[in-house]
């Protein structure tokens, strides 16, 4: 499969929501160091079999993050979103504004679970009972109020505790 059926962009489209997603995705999903390049993306899914035989090229994957080309195939949007391991309908912009900022609240507890430290601080608390796991929220809190933190870390607003 090709990179086929693609439109140019027009002038606005630089901020267009597939171009914003991919941007993000690109930020924040990533092993630790550094983000992957449009290169390494886009050779992995050429090669891999389990992106459905897609060829997708650098050049073309900028032209999709920079707003150029805002409609690639329903094939090139299922293989992006496999490698990234997001919904399909992410990329397709086919899910809810909650949906998609549900997609983005797993990315940013992805992102948080790297820290080695985060992750020691998340595992130590489980199993301990209810009130135990809030009283250190509490604490958690109190420090960084005493920092001069936000009382929740940017965008974890929406964070349901279980």
């Amino acid at each position: 499969m090709t990179n086929g059926g693609d439109r140019p962009a027009t002038a606005g489209d630089a901020g267009s929501p597939l171009a914003q997603r991919l941007n993000y995705l690109f930020a924040n999903m990533h092993p630790p160091g550094a983000p992957y390049t449009n290169g390494h993306v886009a050779e992995e899914i050429s090669r891999g079999e389990e992106y459905g035989g897609v060829t997708l090229t650098e050049q073309y994957l900028s032209m999709l993050r920079n707003g150029k080309r805002a409609n690639p195939s329903p094939d090139v949007l299922r293989a992006l979103a496999k490698f990234f391991a997001v919904p399909v309908g992410y990329l397709m912009g086919d899910l809810s504004a909650s949906q998609a900022e549900r997609v983005e609240e797993e990315v940013r507890f992805l992102v948080a679970m790297r820290d080695q430290r985060v992750r020691a601080i998340a595992l130590r608390s489980v199993g301990l009972p209810p009130e135990v796991q809030d009283s250190l929220t509490t604490i958690i809190s109190q420090f960084r109020q005493q920092m001069n933190l936000p009382s929740d870390p940017p965008d974890a607003g929406g964070v349901e505790r279980q």
